[in-house]
């Protein structure tokens, strides 16, 4: 089974819009995985049909038994998060460290599992999806991307399919290194701006740490050919290859206000994630 995770080092470069396309190239043959829990929006164009929901559990909340509770003050005085008030936990507030629990004479602290989202295992026009939904303020994203990719191996195994693309979330943080680690490649969405260039490094540096091989995209390549240019001599000096140059053209965003992948219509774009998604299957 092949793994290739769709990855940003900014929010903003298209990365979706390109996702939901190889999902519509893809044609059933691979298990869809939006691994971006913080901000999903895949589901705005696959318009998944949930089958299966799973309860997602994050960090440990505290909890005091107020029947054990000698009104020491001992939690409340080491509670850096102002989360304890008289002998109260504020569940908003409680970040799940344990210290009061550490520093409890009487035992009455207790960590207790919290529901903090759910996974979904769905159908959608263009094959199965995994998905989840973090509930707000909630922490532990990178274990809830675990969970989903989990899931979509899992799904792929049953349902006897041999591709699962993954849309990673944004950024170079916890829930991207999440959605990259164990993947056999890895495709970056940029775009021909000052911080597109700056976050490709990032990102292109993330990669490289877990030893996944990166392809790049060019996403809007025409808005700034000479930045566009730049990134294909920053790409060719840290050994990744550009295999796609996508062209800003309103097609995208009639394609979005239909609620449609760019593929499923025509125009230049379109042509373009098609001919980006052959050299991917050259590659897979």
């Amino acid at each position: 089974m092949k793994q290739i995770a769709v990855v940003s080092g900014k929010g903003g470069t298209g990365k979706t819009s390109i996702m939901a396309s190889l999902a519509a190239l893809a044609r059933g043959r691979a298990v869809l995985a939006d691994c971006d829990v913080d901000a999903p929006d895949l589901h705005l164009i696959l318009k998944p049909e949930i089958r299966e929901r799973r309860e997602f559990y994050g960090l440990k909340k505290a909890s005091i038994d107020q029947s054990k509770c000698i009104s020491c003050g001992q939690c409340e005085e080491n509670c850096r998060f102002g989360a304890v008030t008289d002998q109260q936990i504020d569940p908003m507030r409680c970040e799940g460290c344990g210290v009061c629990y550490l520093v409890c004479p009487a035992e009455a602290v207790t960590m207790k599992d919290q529901l903090s989202g759910y996974a979904f295992i769905s159908d959608t026009r263009f094959g199965p999806m995994v998905h989840a939904e973090l509930f707000p303020g909630e922490e532990a994203s990178g274990k809830l991307v675990t969970m989903v990719r989990e899931m979509a191996r899992e799904v792929a195994g049953l349902r006897g399919l041999d591709l699962v693309i993954i849309d990673g979330s944004p950024g170079i943080g916890c829930p991207v290194i999440a959605s990259l680690t164990g993947s056999d490649l890895a495709l970056v969405v940029t775009e021909p701006t000052v911080s597109g260039v700056h976050d490709l490094e990032r990102i292109l540096g993330v990669v490289e740490h877990f030893g996944i091989r990166p392809l790049v995209c060019i996403n809007k390549f025409d808005l700034n050919l000479d930045a566009a240019s730049q990134i294909e001599k920053h790409c060719k000096d840290l050994g990744a290859e550009v295999v796609g140059r996508v062209p800003y053209h309103s097609s995208v965003v009639e394609a979005m206000v239909r609620a449609q992948a760019v593929v499923e219509g025509e125009g230049p774009a379109a042509d373009a994630i098609r001919e980006l998604w052959a050299r991917l299957s050259k590659e897979l």
